[in-house]
């Protein structure tokens, strides 16, 4: 049976990461699209033959590049891929030189051509996976942070480390198979919506059980920035401490949960931008049907047809997200942890009273009074 301690950080790890999700799926979905490699929102990668402004029989588009060029999910960039072709390109350019759009572009282009039900695409699994997952998160960070202070010195940044590690390494385990649906339906352009029952079967008749898990490896790597996400959270939110430890009244404050959410942002923001390039890995890992197998392969490739900039495509939108998502999620969790925890202390002291005060009420035999 859980523990009252537990229990508590379960409840808010849940609440907390489905708050979270709900207010900033459709920055999710724009984010998702902008890291792989078939968005919409960019024009499709054409061979530098292509654009040489010199059409040879070597150059002539093959019949599967001339498919790609005119199915999929490129309807409007299809007819800009192949009216430019045999044009001269700019020096040095390459196939994504162009500019990124904007988030609110991409939310246009997402509605007007999907409607605005394709905001929410994957909120369904990420309901379903973000509740148990942040619970699991914040449950096995919380037990482990208990049971490595006995081992470490107690509230270190080793103690943070290692408990951000082993809550990451759990987490990502028992819950990529929901992610893994998401993204797939995220990406799915098509406005006749596919369900997430039938995007299940598709993965299953594909790949076995097994294919729910690919893209794990980048998900393994992405525990590096819940880790430095998480000492550095420790360490300002220790320094905040510190800051108010002459202060008497420990009850908290809305000045406290806003900088628990500023504390929470500054230390993802960091974290995110260091680690980036995993998210970019783990989307085109899930995409259906493409190029890349293996997490080291796919960063090669990306780094080898798109630049450095490949790398960290959408990274702007992520971080947009992230951080109202990183801070509603910190506040709310610290939130509920503390209302619930005032609660079961205060019902503690109350039975504590009412037993005590039973002994005086209640008439006593000679034996006990004596």
């Amino acid at each position: 049976m859980l523990d009252r301690d537990t229990a508590i950080h379960l409840v808010a790890g849940g609440v907390a990461g489905t708050t979270g999700a709900i207010v900033t799926c459709p920055l999710e979905v724009v984010k998702t699209r902008l890291q792989s490699s078939s968005s919409g929102f960019y024009p499709p990668p054409v061979n530098k033959e292509l654009t040489s402004g010199h059409v040879t029989c070597k150059s002539f588009p093959k019949p599967e590049q001339r498919r790609r060029l005119c199915t999929g999910g490129y309807t409007r960039h299809a007819l800009v891929a192949l009216s430019h072709f045999g044009a001269s390109s700019s020096p040095g350019g390459s196939p994504h030189s162009h500019s990124a759009p904007g988030i609110f572009q991409c939310i246009k282009y997402i509605v007007k051509n999907e409607g605005t039900r394709a905001l929410f695409k994957g909120l369904g699994p990420n309901l379903v996976g973000v509740a148990p997952s942040r619970a699991i998160y914040f449950c096995a960070y919380s037990k482990s942070k208990v049971a490595f202070n006995a081992i470490f010195p107690p509230d270190t940044a080793i103690v943070h480390v290692v408990s951000a590690f082993c809550a990451g390494f759990v987490a990502c385990t028992l819950t990529n198979p929901i992610w893994f649906v998401k993204t797939r339906l995220q990406l799915d352009h098509r406005t006749n919506k596919i369900t997430a029952m039938g995007c299940v079967q598709r993965i299953y008749r594909q790949s076995g059980i097994l294919g729910f898990y690919k893209g794990i490896i980048a998900s393994y790597v992405g525990i590096s920035e819940t880790v430095i996400h998480f000492v550095i959270y420790e360490a300002v939110k220790a320094s905040l401490a510190t800051y108010k430890a002459s202060s008497a009244d420990n009850r908290k404050t809305l000045r406290d949960f806003l900088e628990f959410m500023a504390a929470g942002s500054f230390s993802k923001t960091i974290a995110s931008t260091i680690a980036y390039p995993h998210e970019v890995a783990r989307t085109r890992l899930r995409e259906e049907g493409t190029k890349y197998q293996a997490f080291w392969q796919t960063l090669k490739t990306v780094h080898a047809e798109e630049g450095l900039h490949g790398l960290y495509r959408g990274l702007g939108t992520h971080l947009i997200r992230q951080i109202p998502n990183t801070a509603i999620i910190m506040a709310t969790y610290e939130a509920v942890v503390y209302l619930l925890s005032r609660h079961f202390h205060e019902q503690a002291i109350n039975m504590s009273n009412s037993n005590e005060s039973k002994f005086y009420t209640e008439p006593k035999g000679k034996r006990e009074l004596a």
